[in-house]
């Protein structure tokens, strides 16, 4: 094992009918990423790996991050996309209590309904939260994982659900957070960043990028 995650950041060839069929569906896209992991490691596999990924849209390109404990980009396939993996060892020996950083996520802003007493052990569904609820959500979170926010600016994605034939009909919303942040709690913040934050985590969320903020 290694002392801290890598990084791989691949960009996608968009006439790949892997990658089309992936990016439609985040059920194959996990199963995509689940391939560049080492096989056979048993029950809750993508937490045994440390497995987590974002795609990231631009103007001109498509890019797959996916970080874990151990990556093989070969194992991708022909055609899938050009990719690199680096070491996030840096990254972590970086961080420090008051360290400014720029930082962006795709998280699954949400919470679960109370129901009453006399509903028993039945737990209540999963209520997806936009707009200002979202953004209080998503501050709460970057507070218990060491980030006081200075800025955040929301973007919202289009919602994904699981397919296949086992697969639950629930609907994760998506939203991706950008902005800058001081860091409180680099124990807490490490967890986050090794861990992910909030739900949806198989389907594209959770996964937190930090670099240096700019200073004039």
């Amino acid at each position: 094992m290694t002392d801290h995650p890598l990084l791989a950041r691949i960009r996608l060839n968009p006439h790949s009918r892997d990658v089309q069929r992936d990016l439609r569906d985040a059920t194959e896209m996990h199963r995509t990423a689940m391939r560049l992991v080492p096989d056979h490691l048993g029950h809750s596999a993508r937490q045994q790996a440390g497995l987590l990924y974002r795609i990231d849209e631009s103007d001109t390109a498509s890019t797959l991050l996916v970080q874990a404990r151990h990556l093989d980009l070969t194992r991708l396939g022909d055609g899938y996309g050009h990719g690199e993996v680096k070491s996030l060892a840096p990254m972590f020996q970086a961080l420090r209590e008051k360290l400014t950083v720029r930082y962006r996520i795709v998280v699954n802003p949400s919470k679960r309904e109370l129901l009453p007493k006399s509903a028993g052990s039945r737990r209540g569904r999963i209520i997806p939260l936009a707009g200002a609820d979202a953004d209080q959500w998503w501050t709460r979170r970057a507070a218990d994982a060491g980030l006081h926010l200075t800025t955040l600016i929301p973007t919202p994605l289009q919602p994904v659900r699981p397919h296949g034939k086992d697969a639950s009909s629930m609907r994760h919303s998506l939203m991706r957070y950008d902005g800058t942040a001081t860091i409180t709690d680099p124990t807490a913040l490490t967890h986050a960043l090794t861990t992910g934050i909030g739900r949806a985590k198989p389907y594209g969320a959770g996964l937190l990028s930090l670099a240096p903020a700019t200073t004039r």
